[in-house]
């Protein structure tokens, strides 16, 4: 365990001992990995997006047997049934909700009474102060070189409008990997970093070695809008390149497969997905044709990620992919991200550490 502490307003509000968060990634970040992250002393968030609310139930669970640390879960606003699943999360005194997609007043609300620290991610200016007043503890600003779905401003532009909006804890993400990102994200104002593709790449994450190894020998990465109807960050290869090449009806014709495999692994019934495309057009304005595509995502990084096969699969990733090298074990990371973002504070003006 590092003897270097960086206390700031994330570490504050959330328990944990360093300002490091390791996002919600699908597929990716299950028990071993979140609860490695938490014992670390950092944010591990589990993703429940492409979990049942069983699913998701024994999950917590065995996150809580593995750490009694800190620890969040990723839900999705706009899902038929995120009502149940914050209902979960209160009654299990889960520390942490974020959200890839802004949850309502209501929902916000209703986790703050409860106690749980509501985190919404965003991808710009106008978002953040939307969520900070209707009451979230704390916003995740995501850049454009982030992994997944991104936008197309850089961080390093976004963070400080972001940081000059809203006055709560603002958590930095896209384009951080070591020490000294933490450090530049804090002399920037920024409360701390998330990283989802360098944590994917640690011993503790379930991943495949061999898509792992991918992964390693990757040097770049491309934006599509082919997996879903919206841009989204991914490893370059020759399925992604046969996306880009495929017409509109070939991608129409996989979707709606990729909807059928879904309902087949998720157990949700068919009424439920509607439901859920529904919600998903009335809070991101999608044609039903995007709501279609969007089915896409949870089985093409699926084959991937947990079958192995990234022949058949898409591979999120940020930026930052080209210049890791290596499988850490959490606890090493951490200290590592830590210590070296200490000392770079500390050779700064007295202003700049924190």
């Amino acid at each position: 365990m590092t003897g270097q502490v960086l206390d700031t307003p994330l570490t504050r509000l959330t328990g944990v001992r360093h300002p490091i968060v390791q996002t919600g990634m699908g597929w990716v970040a299950g028990p071993r990995l979140v609860s490695a992250v938490a014992n670390a002393g950092g944010l591990g968030v589990l993703a429940s997006a492409t979990m049942t609310l069983g699913e998701l139930e024994a999950a917590i669970a065995e996150v809580k047997g593995r750490t009694g640390a800190p620890f969040g879960v990723n839900l999705r606003a706009d899902a038929a049934d995120a009502g149940e699943r914050a209902a979960l999360l209160i009654r299990e005194g889960v520390r942490v909700a974020s959200f890839a997609l802004a949850p309502t007043r209501e929902l916000i609300a209703r986790l703050k009474d409860a106690g749980v620290v509501v985190i919404p991610s965003v991808g710009a200016r106008r978002h953040a102060e939307k969520v900070a007043a209707w009451g979230a503890d704390a916003v995740l600003v995501q850049g454009g070189e982030g992994g997944g779905h991104t936008g197309p401003v850089a961080t390093t532009l976004l963070l400080p409008q972001v940081v000059d909006a809203v006055d709560i804890p603002v958590i930095a993400a896209g384009g951080f990997f070591d020490g000294r990102g933490l450090a530049a994200a804090l002399a920037y104002g920024a409360a701390g970093v998330a990283m989802g593709t360098r944590f994917l790449l640690t011993a503790e994450c379930a991943v495949p070695d061999e898509v792992k190894r991918v992964y390693l020998g990757a040097a770049e990465t491309v934006v599509t809008r082919r997996v879903d109807g919206m841009p989204h960050r991914v490893l370059r290869s020759d399925l992604v390149d046969a996306l880009e090449r495929s017409g509109r009806l070939a991608g129409a014709v996989r979707a709606l497969r990729s909807a059928a495999a879904f309902r087949r692994v998720s157990g949700r019934s068919w009424r439920a997905l509607l439901a859920d495309g529904r919600a998903m057009r009335r809070g991101g304005e999608l044609s039903w044709a995007q709501v279609l595509m969007a089915a896409n995502t949870p089985m093409m990084l699926r084959a991937a990620m947990v079958d192995g096969r990234p022949d058949l699969g898409v591979m999120a990733s940020g930026q930052v992919v080209a210049l890791l090298s290596d499988l850490p074990g959490c606890a090493e990371l951490i200290e590592d991200v830590v210590a070296r973002a200490a000392e770079v504070l500390a050779a700064q003006p007295s202003h700049l550490a924190r």
